[in-house]
C-alpha cells in the first residue's frame, strides 16, 4: 500500500485515483496522523501531496527527520517537493507568476520515475512556489524555462520530488509518472 499524505491540495484524490486505476493499493491520511499510525500501516511507499501552505504540511517533515524508521520511497508533489527541498537544505521561494498553467519540461536524467517517458513533457503546475536551488545531496532529474528544479532525487535515498502535478489529465504521461514510483516502492 501506498500513503498519501493530506496537504490539503485540491488533487490529492486525483492521485489516490490514479493509482488505483493503476491497480495499487492506496490511502489518503491526514497529514496530522502520528508517525506510529503510518508505520502501523506498513506502507510500501509515501506520496507528500501538494497544498496551500508549507507551514502546514503536518508530519511530513517527521517522516523525514525519521526516514530510517520507515526506510520507503518517497514522493513529494508540488508543495510535497519544495517541503522535501527545505527540508535537505534547498532554497524555496515564490514563482515569477501565481497561477496554474500547463509548462515544458525537460527531463534531464530519466532516473527510474522518468523510466520510459520523452525527452519533454507537458505538465500541470502551480507557479506560487517553487525550489529555487537543489539540496545538496540530490540530484537534477527536469527543469523547464520557468523553474529551475522540476523534478530531483536524492542521490541515496530513493527520495522524489516534482514541481508539477502527474495526477492531472493535462499533464502528458502523469499516470506513467505513478507507475514507475509504484514499481519503485514494489507495488507492480
Amino acid at each position: 500500500m501506498i500513503v498519501i499524505m493530506d496537504n490539503g491540495g485540491q488533487y490529492v484524490h486525483r492521485i489516490w485515483r490514479t493509482l488505483r486505476y493503476l491497480g495499487v493499493e492506496a490511502k489518503i491520511i491526514p497529514n496530522t496522523t502520528p508517525l506510529e499510525e503510518i508505520k502501523a500501516m506498513k506502507p510500501k511507499g509515501i506520496i507528500f501531496s501538494g497544498g496551500p501552505d508549507i507551514e502546514k504540511t503536518g508530519n511530513c517533515e517527521a517522516i523525514l527527520e525519521h526516514y530510517d524508521e520507515f526506510n520507503v520511497p518517497i514522493l513529494g508533489i508540488c508543495l510535497g517537493h519544495q517541503l522535501i527541498a527545505k527540508h535537505f537544505g534547498g532554497k524555496v521561494g515564490r514563482g515569477e507568476k501565481a497561477e496554474y498553467s500547463l509548462v515544458e519540461i525537460e527531463i534531464i536524467e530519466e532516473d527510474e520515475i522518468f523510466r520510459g517517458l520523452p525527452k519533454k513533457l507537458r505538465v500541470w503546475e502551480s507557479h506560487m512556489d517553487e525550489v529555487k536551488e537543489l539540496p545538496l545531496g540530490f540530484k537534477l532529474l527536469a527543469k523547464s524555462e520557468t523553474c529551475p528544479v522540476e523534478a530531483m532525487k536524492h542521490e541515496e535515498l530513493p527520495i522524489y520530488g516534482v514541481q508539477f502535478h502527474p495526477e492531472v489529465a493535462h499533464t502528458e504521461r502523469g499516470a506513467d509518472i505513478y507507475r514507475n514510483f509504484a514499481e519503485i516502492c514494489g507495488e507492480l
